[in-house]
């Protein structure tokens, strides 16, 4: 039996150390154990756990909580319930950061394919054939990098091809600067996609995933442009409601297009490979002609799904016995609502018209929301004011509203509420402003200065 140790109290004693091993010839053993291997977690565990829900429900029923993120993470965010099968990069600020995010789901298995393109024109070009082989696809790009790929991308419309693409508005005329300016949204507006401008991180978390279905529907088929101001969207932080990750998006079933996907038996449509197209005779003419108004058609025809899915083309706010609307797209509508605020304080009524679709653009909303005003003043993140002209277009004959152009800001500059308090001061008292020329303001009586604004705008 072995001796049991006591203390001088003659008590046991339990000692806490462990007892020291020995090996047959009573030496210590000092050897540690080989610890077992852990599991090793599937990276795409979560991934596969997603469960498939329709859009209405994912926007408009599902419980949502709220973080504070950036434009770029709500990019992110979107992505990662849009059940998209391709999304390929190539680096450009203020854009470079989403795309990084995304190859990060890419990662994590909620994107089946990713990869980094040489240049732009080369991304375009793949994200075409990813469209026309029927799978989804997701890019973006900004400023210069959106010019150098306008032909790839202005080619999609007409070749039916749906895709989402995000474009995170910057500077790109002389001197370039890498701020944020939208004037490259006016080299999109005529192409034959659906462009959607986001005012904030909610807009552009809810705007990719509505758009995703949009441009699939098969009387539409075609691209969607969700476009932000960069910089003031992606790289701010801001509330975004967002529902659980565990759902996404039915995938794409490309069947349900307007035209066969690609493959050995059907040739993409209208492709220039069609010999009719390539001859310079009447056929030719004749099926360009047809097939570009069906293009805008199907633009027209999209209306109906951002009602049902996003709520309307545009949003009104205030608008009750207003004398002044603020017509406004994108960061500007932020900076509108708060000169609305204080318009308010100097006891001036000031409605707010949010433009949320550029493409189709909401003129019979316009219309008969701006038909009893007094003035519009339209201000813009931009040079060329290129939503003025859209706005003046859509009213023209329907409201006998002065129409200022502006205030404008570009360049990366930021917009005072002031300026904008400004010529809503101007406008109603006739003083003359001190940030919009004359020929930026349309009258309502000389038909000759109101021919001159419609065209300096």
């Amino acid at each position: 039996m072995s001796e049991t140790k006591t203390n001088p109290q003659g008590d046991p004693v339990t000692s806490m150390e462990p007892e020291q091993k020995t090996n047959p010839q009573g030496d210590p053993i000092t050897s540690v154990a080989v610890p077992k291997a852990d599991v090793k977690k599937d990276p795409h565990e979560d991934a596969k756990k997603q469960r498939v829900v329709t859009l209405e429900y994912l926007l408009q029923e599902a419980p949502r909580t709220k973080e504070f993120i950036t434009g770029s993470e709500a990019a992110k965010e979107a992505i990662r319930r849009s059940n998209v099968d391709m999304a390929i990069a190539y680096p450009i600020t203020p854009q470079s950061e989403t795309m990084q995010l995304v190859g990060v789901l890419y990662g994590e298995g909620y994107v089946k394919e990713y990869y980094r393109g040489e240049e732009e024109v080369g991304v375009m070009a793949a994200i075409a054939g990813g469209s026309r082989a029927g799978v989804r696809c997701f890019t973006a790009t900004a400023g210069p990098g959106t010019l150098r790929g306008l032909e790839g991308i202005a080619s999609w419309p007409g070749h039916r091809l749906p895709a989402v693409a995000m474009f995170t508005c910057r500077v790109v005329n002389a001197p370039l600067a890498i701020q944020p300016d939208n004037i490259e949204i006016a080299y999109l507006l005529n192409c034959g996609m659906i462009v959607f401008h986001a005012e904030n991180q909610q807009d552009m978390f809810d705007f990719i995933m509505a758009g995703f279905i949009i441009s699939e529907m098969n009387d539409v088929t075609l691209p969607v442009g969700v476009c932000c101001d960069g910089f003031f969207v992606t790289h701010a932080r801001g509330y975004v409601r967002m529902q659980d990750k565990s759902m996404k998006l039915p995938p794409r079933e490309a069947w349900r297009g307007a035209v066969p996907v690609l493959d050995a038996e059907n040739p993409p449509a209208r492709l220039s490979r069609d010999a009719p197209v390539q001859k310079s005779n009447f056929m030719a003419y004749n099926i360009h002609a047809v097939w570009q108004q069906e293009v805008w058609a199907a633009v027209e025809r999209s209306r109906k799904y951002i009602t049902k899915y996003m709520g309307g083309l545009c949003t009104a706010e205030n608008m009750d016995k207003a004398d002044v609307v603020i017509v406004a797209s994108g960061s500007a509508a932020a900076q509108s609502r708060e000169a609305a605020r204080l318009c308010k304080e100097k006891g001036i009524k000031v409605g707010l018209v949010k433009v949320r679709s550029l493409r189709p653009f909401p003129t019979k909303e316009l219309r008969e929301l701006c038909k009893d005003v007094k003035l519009i003043v339209v201000p813009e993140f931009n040079y060329v004011g290129w939503l003025a002209k859209e706005v003046a277009t859509a009213i023209y004959g329907h409201s006998k509203a002065k129409i200022i152009a502006g205030p404008h800001v570009y360049g990366g500059q930021s917009m005072p509420v002031e300026l904008i308090l400004d010529e809503v001061e101007s406008g109603l008292t006739g003083k003359k402003s001190t940030n919009v020329p004359l020929s930026a303001i349309m009258g309502v009586d000389d038909p000759a200065a109101m021919a001159h604004f419609m065209r300096s705008i």
